[in-house]
């Protein structure tokens, strides 16, 4: 008789955007749907993942969706005392409750308890992936698993359907005329560039902007609600950007889209033909759409945030010609606060060509490599 498939317990927090819940829901389901493991995924702000998951229910502290049950922190505390799982997956060093620790250190055999850290380029998370730390208190053992570009590394999130659905969804007309429809605009005429927006409120946006207005081909640039609506009200002079609404500026309209769930942002980002993402969920997820993106890194203190986008733009970049890494170079750390990101655009745009067509081979590269949660049944099924 064969020993019964482990369980798993993932913990995640939200602290000021939906980026954290994003990817410990993504993994969640996908360890549910593609590796049949029984997993729970506690939350402390059910709304943030509601907002992810129409499927979720905010007001409900327990619930199953997409093969996943979902836990409120503070809702759920007859689990979080007496039954820990197999597998304890902490996002992001959120930190785990202490009568939750007590009860992994009471078991028989503890958990394999996994720390997962957020995304980096930078070549020092190689030497760290997969290494332990003792818990300074209890008999407990800590693994840091560090997604990342390389073998080296604990790979991205890519669900195994992810690539062939996107190709279906370029290749069949009717679904993108679907998707324009479902975010409520006019579906954009063919020699319009389409660029997706997702940025935090300190993007250098007016810069950006007024070079669009001049921009050719014309520029359709869609907006997810709540994105840095402060600066664009006043770019607009105070026209308010709302799902179905447009404002039209020169070469420029600007087009607000409801905030959507993830599989429909896949979506969006595969029928633009540049997307400008930040973060780590949409950064990643921007990648597999595989055309040329601009990344907004989430600020830190002592301008760690430019150490992550140094290091990825030299990945990215490295098997790009000069000219176009200079290009993207130049836009990236502009987008991020040091340069005129309107003056970086004219560079950019002469180089997309060259830089669409890497965004494929890197994408393909990319896919060649083992994903992070297949990544990760794999590290934990040896130490079960």
């Amino acid at each position: 008789m064969s020993a019964p498939a482990p369980r798993w317990d993932i913990f995640c927090t939200v602290v000021d955007n939906y980026g954290d819940v994003g990817v410990a829901w993504r993994l969640a389901r996908q360890l549910a749907g593609e590796h049949a493991i029984a997993v729970r995924l506690f939350v402390d702000d059910m709304r943030a993942l509601a907002r992810l998951a129409p499927e979720i229910d905010a007001a409900t502290s327990e619930q199953r969706a997409r093969g996943v049950d979902v836990c409120r922190w503070g809702g759920a505390q007859v689990h979080l005392a007496s039954d820990p799982s197999d597998v304890v997956v902490e996002a992001f060093g959120c930190g785990l409750p202490p009568s939750y620790l007590g009860a992994m250190a009471a078991r028989g055999r503890p958990p394999v308890w996994i720390n997962l850290e957020y995304l980096s380029a930078e070549s020092w998370i190689e030497g760290c992936h997969g290494l332990a730390s003792r818990h300074p208190a209890l008999p407990l053992t800590r693994y840091f698993f560090f997604p990342g570009f390389t073998v080296q590394s604990g790979g991205l999130l890519r669900e195994r359907d992810l690539l062939p659905r996107r190709d279906r969804f370029r290749a069949a007309p009717g679904a993108r005329e679907a998707l324009w429809r479902a975010l409520g605009i006019a579906a954009p005429a063919p020699e319009v560039r389409i660029v997706s927006l997702f940025c935090y409120p300190n993007a250098p946006l007016p810069s950006l902007l007024d070079a669009w207005t001049e921009s050719d081909p014309p520029i359709l640039c869609l907006v997810p609600e709540g994105t840095a609506n402060a600066m664009l009200a006043r770019w607009t002079g105070g026209a308010e950007l709302h799902a179905g609404r447009r404002f039209g500026r020169g070469r420029l309209t600007l087009a607000a889209v409801p905030f959507v769930a993830q599989d429909d942002y896949d979506q969006l980002l595969w029928a633009c033909n540049v997307n400008f993402v930040r973060g780590e969920d949409s950064f990643v997820r921007a990648q597999w759409a595989a055309r040329p993106l601009v990344w907004h890194v989430y600020p830190q203190t002592e301008n760690a945030h430019r150490l992550k986008l140094d290091a990825f733009l030299a990945r990215y970049g490295a098997a790009l010609p000069p000219d176009p890494a200079a290009a993207l170079r130049r836009l990236s750390i502009a987008w991020n606060g040091e340069g005129d990101a309107g003056a970086a655009w004219q560079q950019f745009a002469a180089a997309l060509p060259a830089l669409s067509t890497h965004a494929e081979s890197w994408t393909s590269a990319l896919a060649a490599q083992s994903d992070l949660a297949e990544g990760l049944v794999k590290f934990c099924a040896d130490r079960v």
